[in-house]
């Protein structure tokens, strides 16, 4: 084909190209809020349409034949049939899976859960339905985790209302006692107002403790810390109210333990876990504090204590703020370690706390006739 030919064939089928474009894009202008069937069945009918007008411009031109272009225009409309068959069913395929992300966006919105279809029109198609039905499935967990915390606030909102009335209504009969003269022993009433006094130290200690955990203000400041003396000395702040109760509290494990934590935190949630022991457990029963190295590398401090066992469905539950069972022992999860607190159920959400602020992890199962809690503590929390 010589230069001038190919240049005039090219010209032809631009012309015809152009002008049966620039009426497909009118039509999909006027056809902007039909149906997507519809537009992708003008798209293929201007793509054939182009070819067709280019082809037959062309051919009128070349075929002296009326047999041979009677016979092209037969393929064209047979193929041009095909091809907007093909895409009435792309379209339809295309609008199932639109649908189906309408729907689904409905439902994530409704907080329900969202499942996949089996088929979709492509592999992309696939990955969004599927990423679709994993947001629906985080954002539930959210909404669970969401509806727990503001069920935990309203918890400790009414226990620190009903354990604070106790002390200071007894604080206050005691002050009208002693300001009429009524009481018959005012030092034993001054000792008294006193230990009322330091319980509800420990129950705003307990706030303010939790308060920092939750919004990230708590500081810690990491040294070398022995296991054995940090537990040894807890022990020996806390054998005085074991040995009132004819509790054998003891340690045993390894004595050469040793990674980097806060000291003064540690101390705080381990005592909070011998506390609870002690206050549950029942007399001449013992308690075993602990220190071993994990498979892992990792430090265990585990408490385990005869004071009953807590339920199965509780056990997710006992390091929530706030929360309480009906049961005797799993009333114990809520000591503060100071023997002072009014049990507003902070003292485990406090232990899990500071944990995981040293980048560990706290667990508590059923052992024979009582629990062990453990805190799982990395050798380098800073990494």
């Amino acid at each position: 084909m010589t230069a001038p030919t190919f240049a005039a064939v090219a010209g032809i089928a631009l012309a015809c190209a152009l002008v049966v474009g620039a009426f497909g894009l009118l039509a999909l202008r006027l056809l902007s809020r039909g149906s997507l069937v519809t537009q992708l069945i003008v798209v293929a009918f201007a793509t054939v349409a182009s070819v067709v007008s280019g082809t037959a411009a062309v051919a009128s031109l070349m075929y002296l034949s009326t047999h041979d272009l009677t016979v092209f225009y037969s393929v064209v409309v047979v193929a041009g049939i095909v091809s907007l068959v093909m895409a009435a069913v792309l379209g339809r395929s295309l609008v199932r899976d639109n649908q189906y992300f309408r729907a689904a966006a409905v439902s994530i919105g409704r907080g329900e859960s969202v499942t996949s279809p089996d088929r979709h029109t492509s592999t992309e198609f696939a990955s969004l339905a599927g990423e679709l039905a994993a947001t629906a499935d985080r954002l539930t967990e959210s909404r669970e985790r969401e509806k727990r915390i503001e069920t935990s606030r309203r918890e400790i909102v009414a226990w620190i209302s009903h354990d604070l009335r106790t002390p200071l209504a007894g604080i206050r009969a005691m002050a009208e006692a002693l300001e009429d003269g009524m009481a018959p022993d005012p030092e034993r009433y001054y000792v008294q107002i006193r230990g009322q006094v330091d319980r509800l130290s420990g129950m705003v200690d307990d706030l303010f403790e939790l308060s920092k955990i939750h919004s990230g203000a708590l500081q810690l400041t990491f040294e070398r810390v022995a296991l054995y003396d940090l537990i040894s000395d807890t022990i020996a702040d806390l054998a005085p109210v074991a040995l009132a109760k004819s509790l054998d509290l003891r340690f045993e494990g390894e004595r050469g333990l040793s990674l980097q934590a806060d000291a003064r935190e540690l101390a705080r949630a381990v005592g909070n876990l011998v506390m609870n022991a002690i206050q549950y457990s029942p007399a001449g029963s013992a308690i075993v504090v602990s220190a071993t190295r994990h498979v892992d590398g990792r430090a265990v401090i585990s408490v385990v204590d005869a004071a009953g066992g807590i339920p199965e469905q509780d056990l997710p539950r006992v390091f929530e703020a706030g929360w309480r069972a009906s049961e005797p022992r799993t009333a114990s999860a809520w000591g503060t370690g100071t023997g002072r607190s009014g049990g507003a159920g902070l003292g485990l959400a406090i232990v899990e706390g500071i944990v995981r602020a040293h980048a560990g992890q706290v667990t508590v199962t059923n052992v024979h006739n009582g629990c062990r809690f453990e805190l799982l503590l990395p050798q380098h929390p800073l990494g």
